[in-house]
């Protein structure tokens, strides 16, 4: 009864959300992405409300005291839609808070999630503008003094509270946080990454919670314009290497499955980075798996090979598990493939859009 009512909802908050999006309908002006603008810190850990679209997206692998793996993953997304921003209403749909907490538990063999929708405002969605800090109802991810990130979110089936401290210092994606997205002007966001994080707290399942222990990866990336018209979808994956080493990888893919754009970074475990561009990172799909629900076709097993200036490295990414498919559309959001990947002891998360339908953002 509990998940059939949070989808009722859900369903609910986003046509109350669409409804007020439809009133007062202005074009909109959204903030542009420019190479050179410097990022800053605590500042941009916080939300950037004039572009039209950010994300603080966490994923992660940890294991139980006795040695059970699992994977995890907790996303707030801000939105601004296309509204008036001067309406005076307090019903106006200026900003949109969404967000999915995910958990992959091969004792369950499928993905466990929930989700959360609500305009910003009166007391119960919120983000900060001046520090990291994202809320809706009980779920928030937030920056304390010390640096340590913590969150809490969960459904009927599991409750996550973690902590993630930064070992390392911001991962300033592309040419010093500006990042190329597409070939087009304009087709860019700002990103930034905190690979390395320790993670300590604890994972609720059936009522239990067990103390667990792990890594942990954050991106943060805010745009107006983030793809190109041909892009379907894309691929991702940011990989924790032993040692301290990091990973980012992407492709931009069009309906035939070509790469519209592809990029990401290598850090290596002294700090030194090297950037990626089109012709240094590919993807190549070994394994898919197609989902019993939706019929859609990952290719969740991949080997991605980046050019560095010492050679070529490849990493084979298997998953935890085949599906952690993840359903968002009760909430307004789409359907995709969220999963805990690994190569060894390199582990890490692989997302896969676009391929149930074009992703639109």
């Amino acid at each position: 009864m509990r998940p059939l009512l949070r989808t009722v909802g859900l369903l609910l908050a986003a046509v109350m959300i669409t409804a007020a999006a439809g009133d007062g309908r202005v074009a909109p002006v959204y903030a542009p992405v420019t190479a050179g603008a410097p990022l800053a810190f605590p500042r941009d850990h916080g939300a950037h409300p004039a572009f039209r679209t950010e994300w603080w997206y966490v994923t992660g692998w940890v294991q139980t005291a006795d040695g059970k793996p699992m994977g995890f993953q907790v996303t707030f997304f801000r939105t601004r839609p296309d509204v008036d921003q001067a309406n005076p209403s307090a019903f106006a749909a200026r900003q949109v808070l969404f967000a999915h907490a995910a958990l992959a538990d091969p004792a369950v063999g499928r993905l466990l999630h929930d989700q959360r929708v609500a305009r910003a405002g009166f007391g119960l969605a919120e983000a900060s503008e001046t520090d990291g800090r994202v809320v809706i109802d009980d779920w928030s991810l937030s920056r304390g003094g010390d640096d340590r990130w913590r969150t809490r979110a969960g459904g009927a089936d599991f409750a996550l509270d973690l902590t993630f401290a930064p070992t390392q210092p911001p991962l300033l994606q592309g040419q010093a946080g500006f990042s190329r997205k597409g070939p087009g002007a304009g087709q860019a966001s700002y990103y930034y990454s905190l690979p390395q994080m320790a993670v300590s707290g604890a994972v609720t399942r059936d009522g239990k919670a067990q103390k667990v222990t792990g890594r942990a990866w954050l991106d943060r990336e805010w745009s107006s314009t983030l793809l190109d018209p041909a892009a379907v979808g894309w691929d991702w994956a940011g990989i924790n290497l032993p040692g301290g080493a990091a990973l980012t990888a992407f492709q931009v893919r069009d309906a035939a499955g070509k790469p519209v754009w592809a990029g990401g970074s290598w850090r290596r475990a002294d700090g030194r980075l090297t950037t990626l561009g089109p012709g240094d990172v590919s993807f190549r799909m070994l394994r898919r798996w197609r989902s019993p629900r939706t019929g859609a076709l990952y290719p969740v097993e991949q080997a991605i090979t980046v050019r560095l200036p010492e050679g070529e490295r490849t990493l084979t990414l298997k998953p935890l598990f085949d599906d952690q498919e993840l359903d968002s559309r009760a909430g307004g959001g789409p359907v995709y493939w969220e999963g805990a990947v690994s190569d060894g002891d390199a582990r890490g998360y692989l997302e896969l859009t676009g391929y149930f339908e074009k992703l639109s953002l």
